[in-house]
């Protein structure tokens, strides 16, 4: 783990995702401040869940936590290898954000730029918020052709229909010409749309359409696999990762977070057992249902 004094140095971003990434130039991406990487919060349930995944314990091995304050990034590197201190000038991301509210918006357009310096240094991610739980290994079910796939809040039945409702929480961008001058339009396109969210934009410029000159291609990942408390899947079969998404609250994220893992513990116990027997989530919850 990095020493007191190796913590207050600049870091060599180009070097941690060197060490962090996979042979194929991917990294798995998270990011957090202090309220969400305190001990008990999200930040052990979200490691917790690769333990206990089917094939999803080596990922953490390049696996990236963005690290949006001191005490954050302190809790990071007591827990995990790969950690970046994500400094921004006179910005608080310390406490837990309100949707909407005080630093919020302004943490996730830097966060959405961050991930386009990502991009322009050659490496593909997979970025997800640290209150998703994963099941399985989703890069098998990622097209070797995909560019830029964004989970869904409600998923229409058409990976790439603009009317999906598109959630950042899970997010596959493969470093090339296409996506990084889809960041560039995205980031552009935020003086059209003041006071609004990146998530919001990005389902704009989508609806809109993406600009035929930067070759493109914009996919959504079917909640049946790829699930949120707003819409999800009930055959565990198939899940690969569950986000505690339309959910309002730290506490409540935490408390059915907590009861998905038992649940797929559960499961996993019975299919060790010979139970092929039909068994799904416990519902309703404090969100999910």
């Amino acid at each position: 783990m990095i020493s007191l004094k190796q913590q207050d140095k600049p870091q060599d971003l180009a070097d941690l995702l060197r060490r962090a990434a996979n042979a194929d130039r991917t990294v798995l991406m998270t990011a957090l401040n202090e309220a969400w990487a305190a001990p008990g919060s999200f930040l052990d349930l979200f490691l917790e869940s690769f333990k206990h995944g089917e094939n999803t314990a080596h990922l953490v091995q390049h696996l990236l936590i963005v690290a949006m304050d001191k005490k954050a990034f302190d809790r990071c590197n007591a827990v995990h290898p790969f950690c970046y201190w994500f400094r921004v000038e006179g910005m608080d991301f310390a406490a837990e954000q309100k949707y909407m509210k005080g630093d919020y918006l302004e943490m996730m357009w830097k966060r959405n730029r961050f991930q386009q310096t990502i991009l322009e240094l050659g490496y593909t991610f997979l970025f997800t918020d640290v209150d998703i739980l994963w099941f399985r290994d989703p890069f098998p079910r990622m097209s070797p052709a995909a560019q830029v796939v964004m989970s869904s809040d409600f998923f229409v039945g058409d990976p790439d229909s603009p009317g999906n409702y598109p959630n950042g929480g899970l997010l596959y961008v493969r470093s090339c010409a296409g996506s990084i001058g889809f960041y560039e339009h995205w980031q552009a396109s935020r003086a059209r749309f003041p006071g609004m969210h990146e998530q919001y934009v990005f389902d704009k410029i989508v609806k809109e359409g993406v600009p035929g000159r930067l070759g493109t291609r914009v996919q959504f990942l079917d909640t049946g696999r790829f699930g949120g408390f707003c819409q999800h899947g009930k055959d565990l079969g198939r899940i690969v990762t569950m986000h505690a998404n339309c959910c309002v609250g730290l506490e409540n994220k935490l408390f059915d977070l907590k009861n998905v893992l038992e649940d797929w513990k559960i499961y996993k116990k019975r299919v060790a057992a010979g139970n092929t027997d039909y068994f799904s989530w416990r519902v309703p919850g404090r969100c999910i249902h």
